[in-house]
């Protein structure tokens, strides 16, 4: 076992010298084998090791067996050890999820905690047996190749470097080693989907194929493999798909559907890290192409409206705030913008041009701003002189013409002298009212987004 731990920490980089490395310990034979292997490379990588321990609270008397036995077992191997006892049950119903995912969660939360406090890895006991019988699970639950990669050896500052290594081997190295463990009652019952897995299922499946465990190791191989490049792939295309207020959804239907629906679920992952359901994104792609719109959760959806996918944050979407600019007021907060004013003589400005050609498109000719102007959002009846084209237009169908989002439209800031628009946030300055060569003095406009987020 020993060599085929180091051949895995190797191949993934687990471990430099002189890391901090937390070893979750349950006490079971996986987690006492990995703290032993571990502190066997104290001496050699100059590693810091520390444990955890959790108890759920969940079996009385062997629970506390449990832990006592993990304390034990770091006392004698001189490593310090932390220890937590929680109520899964009760937290389980509080979260409104069930025992065995509260529990993972406590776990994490746990590890992740203690390895902050002395900048550490998060080592996991994770074996190869344990990788067949999730990936088993995965596909009885209908997964798609994500589900097949199995446990990934390295996620983040966790590490798994039993994760090549079977349960046989294990138990082999603790009888070698005459080091002991224990074992938790409930993975003999079949109360749990995995337990079947554990119980049944391999067995029948090693009948088949006596090294099915190894077989399926080389599936979660290419599956990430594959699932890499489909990564890839999908990170292109939204950059390619890319437009203003969100992603050309002409674009993303064009591509491979495989793709398109991969790109799909790395956008949703940002808002929804825990992932959605395939029939969500699904729905998203079919709206692709002509439209809808999909809820994600309570605080964020996607739609597709305009020929553009974007992403929409379901909070008051309709500002009607209107505020005046008051005399020698710097700062003004609308519509979630907070508006900030400076004035410069023109050599200034274009010294600043230099720096960013785009102070361009927020820079007004000082002399030609009338007295009373009035920062507020938009009127009917208001209209506008591209810098462009010179053109006038009304502002409906201006943003409509620039495929502004509906929903936005009424959020964002202008500048105005009754219905005559002289500045719009993130399109620029009426041609009226731009720089020139006679332009003596400049006002600069500097909007930052504060949004609830």
């Amino acid at each position: 076992m020993k060599n085929k731990v180091l051949k895995t920490i190797e191949k993934y980089d687990m471990l430099s010298h002189e890391d901090a490395v937390v070893v979750g310990l349950s006490g079971g034979a996986d987690s006492c084998a990995l703290l032993h292997f571990l502190c066997s490379l104290r001496g050699e990588l100059k590693l810091e090791i520390y444990a955890c321990h959790i108890n759920h609270m969940l079996r009385g008397d062997e629970a506390n067996r449990d832990e006592n036995f993990a304390t034990d077992l770091c006392e004698k191997l001189g490593v310090p050890i932390f220890t937590k006892r929680v109520c899964v049950e009760k937290l389980a119903k509080y979260r409104k999820i069930g025992c065995e995912q509260c529990g993972r969660e406590v776990r994490y939360e746990f590890f992740a905690e203690t390895a902050r406090r002395f900048n550490a890895k998060i080592a996991t006991a994770h074996t190869a047996s344990d990788n067949a019988e999730t990936v088993l699970l995965h596909m009885t639950r209908g997964c798609g190749i994500g589900g097949l990669c199995g446990i990934p050896p390295v996620r983040d500052n966790i590490i798994r470097p039993l994760i090549d290594v079977s349960r046989d081997e294990i138990e082999v190295y603790c009888r070698e080693n005459n080091l002991g463990y224990v074992t938790d009652s409930t993975n003999l019952t079949r109360r749990y989907s995995r337990n079947r897995i554990r119980l049944d299922v391999m067995p029948a499946l090693r009948q088949i194929n006596p090294a099915v465990t190894t077989a399926i190791q080389r599936l979660c191989a290419a599956a990430r493999d594959i699932d890499e490049h489909m990564n890839k792939a999908a990170l292109e295309l939204l950059k390619n798909a890319k437009v203003s207020y969100g992603y050309s959804a002409k674009v993303l239907a064009a591509a491979d559907r495989a793709v398109c629906r991969r790109a799909i679920d790395i956008l949703c992952r940002d808002f929804v890290p825990a992932g959605v359901q395939a029939k969500q994104i699904e729905t998203i792609y079919r709206a692709l192409f002509h439209s809808g719109a999909v809820e994600l959760n309570k605080s964020v959806r996607l739609i597709v409206k305009q020929g553009i996918l974007r992403v929409e944050n379901i909070y008051q979407k309709n500002f009607s705030d209107q505020i005046s600019a008051q005399k020698g007021k710097k700062d003004i907060v609308i519509a979630h913008k907070k508006i900030e004013l400076f004035t410069v003589n023109i050599d200034k400005f274009y010294e600043q041009k230099k720096i960013n050609k785009f102070v361009f498109n927020n820079a007004l000719d000082y002399d030609k701003i009338p007295l009373t102007k009035m920062f507020r959002t938009r009127m009917a009846g208001d209209t506008f002189v591209t810098p462009w084209g010179g053109q006038t237009k009304t502002l409906k169908k201006l943003m409509c013409e620039l495929k502004i989002p509906c929903e936005l439209r009424d959020s964002i800031p202008v500048l105005a002298f009754g219905h005559k628009v002289l500045w719009i946030d993130g399109i620029g300055v009426s041609k009226h009212f731009g720089v020139s060569a006679s332009t003596r003095q400049v006002l600069l406009i500097n909007t930052t987004d504060i949004s609830p987020k």
